[in-house]
């Protein structure tokens, strides 16, 4: 079967170039991150805490635990079902599943306050909202730009990119 010719083929080379060099861009960030503070990243996979340490999820209000981080947290790290706010065993939950950004913004800045209150404890955020509740890091990231100043709260590494910091 004859197959008719690319249109425009340089167009797609330079289109992957480019990619590749946004890419490379990124990868040398994340290094940059990791070199200035790899102990303020939350791993991608937290499946056991050491003392001392607090697992932050995303949660609803009503604190039903079904899925995603929050259903981990019930599961493993003592999240209370009914409770969608605050310290429940050796988690934090944030609630994400109530509406836009704005309405999360407030329980982030009191989970903040929480952190500054507490410096014994080391707080390892996840994705929180960037999951079930479908929002994106670029949404979220921004929320915890405090964080940067409280040296026991850890965030993923897609806030970090996001924060530029």
């Amino acid at each position: 079967m004859n197959y008719p010719p690319l249109r425009h083929p340089t167009k797609k080379r330079f289109f992957h170039t480019k990619n590749w060099k946004i890419r490379r861009k990124t990868i040398n960030f994340e290094k940059q991150i990791i070199a200035m503070n790899p102990t303020r990243i939350t791993p991608d996979r937290i499946q056991t805490l050491h003392a001392r340490e607090i697992f932050v999820f995303g949660s609803n209000l009503r604190g039903f635990h079904m899925g995603g981080a929050a259903r981990y947290a019930h599961e493993h790290f003592g999240a209370r079902w009914g409770q969608g706010i605050g310290l429940q065993g050796s988690s934090y939950a944030i609630p994400t599943m109530q509406g836009d950004e704005e309405t999360i913004r407030p329980f982030v800045e009191e989970f903040l306050r929480f952190a500054l209150q507490h410096p014994e404890l080391r707080f390892l955020v996840t994705e929180i909202g960037c999951g079930i509740a479908g929002f994106r890091p670029a949404q979220i990231a921004p929320l915890f730009a405090e964080a940067e100043r409280i040296p026991n709260v850890c965030l993923p590494l897609s806030f970090w990119n996001v924060l530029n910091l």
